[in-house]
C-alpha cells in the first residue's frame, strides 16, 4: 500500500524492468547501453529513486520500446510535462493540488478504463459545476472564493476523459444514498440527476444504482476507484480516498479482490436501464 508518488515510482520501475528483461538484457547490460552505473538502474527499477523523464527515453529507446502509447504513458508516469490532447493540464495548478491529486488526475488521464463505487457523492467526473461547487466546499474547509473556484475549474477540467478520443470507459456503482443527499438545495440537486441521466446514455459510461433494498453489500465499507491501462495491466491500480490523503493499493491481490469486489457490486445493483428509470423517478420528484 502505497501513497501516490512512491506508487508511480514503483509501477514504472516494475514496467522498465520488465521491459529490460523482454529486450534480453541484464542491468548491467542496460546500463552500459546508455552510459550509466548498473545501480541506478537497479535504483530505479526498484523504486527506491525517481527517475527523469529524459533517463525513460534512453531506457525506452534501448529496449527497442516503439509503443508510443505506452512510451507516454510512462513518460507520465515520470514526470513529464510533454504531450497534447487531454495530457498534463493539470501541471498549471501545481501550485494548488497537492501532490496526491495530481497523481490521481495523472492516472485518470493516461486510463482506458475506471470502475469506481461511491457511496457518497456523485462521482467527479459526472458532476455539475453547482454540485461540484457544494461538494468542495463542504469537504475542504475555509476556502476563499478564489481557491473554491479554482478547485471546481480542475474537477470539470477532469471531465474532458470522458470525451476524448479514445474517450475513457467508465462504470460506477452508485449507493442509493448519493442520490438521496440533497447538495446544494432541490434545484442543485434536480439539475445534478439530470446530468447522471444524460452521462448514462453515453456508449462510453455504465452507470448503475445500488438500491437500499439490496441490505449490506461489499462496498459497505467505502468508496474506491480502480484504474485500468490497456497498454499493460501491471500498471493498474486501485485508490482508496481519505479524507486527507489518497492510498494506493497494487499487489496483483488487491487488484483482484476489488475487482471481483466491484463485479459482486455490479451484480446486485439495479442494470443500467432499470438504474436510468430509477434516477429519472427521483428526478420527477425533486
Amino acid at each position: 500500500m502505497q501513497h501516490g508518488p512512491a506508487v508511480r515510482r514503483r509501477k514504472l520501475g516494475a514496467e522498465l524492468r520488465a521491459l529490460r528483461a523482454g529486450a534480453g538484457l541484464t542491468s548491467g547490460e542496460a546500463a552500459r547501453l546508455v552510459g550509466w552505473h548498473q545501480s541506478k538502474v537497479s535504483r530505479i527499477e526498484t523504486g527506491a529513486s525517481g527517475v527523469k523523464p529524459a533517463d525513460v527515453r534512453l531506457l525506452l529507446d534501448a529496449y527497442g520500446v516503439t509503443d508510443s502509447q505506452l512510451r507516454e504513458l510512462l513518460l507520465v508516469l515520470a514526470g513529464s510535462d510533454e504531450g497534447g490532447g487531454r495530457h498534463h493540464w493539470w501541471h498549471a495548478y501545481r501550485g494548488v493540488l497537492p501532490p496526491t491529486y495530481r497523481d490521481f488526475i495523472s492516472l485518470e488521464s493516461q486510463a482506458s478504463a475506471m470502475s469506481t463505487l461511491e457511496t457518497s457523492v456523485v462521482p467527479g467526473l459526472l458532476q455539475t459545476p453547482e454540485y461540484a461547487r457544494a461538494v468542495t466546499k463542504a469537504a475542504v474547509d475555509g476556502l476563499d472564493d478564489e481557491r473554491l473556484h479554482t478547485l471546481v475549474e480542475v474537477r470539470l477540467a477532469r471531465q474532458d476523459v470522458l470525451r476524448a478520443h479514445p474517450p475513457l470507459a467508465l462504470s460506477a456503482v452508485l449507493d442509493e444514498a448519493v442520490l438521496r443527499r440533497e447538495v446544494g438545495g432541490p434545484e442543485v440537486m434536480a439539475r445534478q440527476l439530470e446530468r447522471l441521466i444524460e452521462a448514462a446514455r453515453l456508449p462510453q459510461v455504465r452507470l448503475q444504482v445500488l438500491p437500499f433494498s439490496a441490505g449490506e453489500h461489499i462496498g459497505i465499507t467505502g468508496p474506491f476507484v480502480i484504474f485500468s491501462f490497456s497498454s499493460t495491466s501491471d500498471l493498474d491500480v486501485v485508490v482508496l480516498d481519505h479524507l486527507t490523503s489518497s492510498l494506493y493499493l497494487e499487489r496483483k491481490e488487491d487488484l483482484q479482490a476489488y475487482t471481483e469486489a466491484f463485479n459482486a457490486l455490479q451484480m446486485h445493483a439495479l442494470s443500467p436501464e432499470d438504474s436510468l428509470d430509477y434516477i429519472a423517478g427521483l428526478g420527477d420528484g425533486v
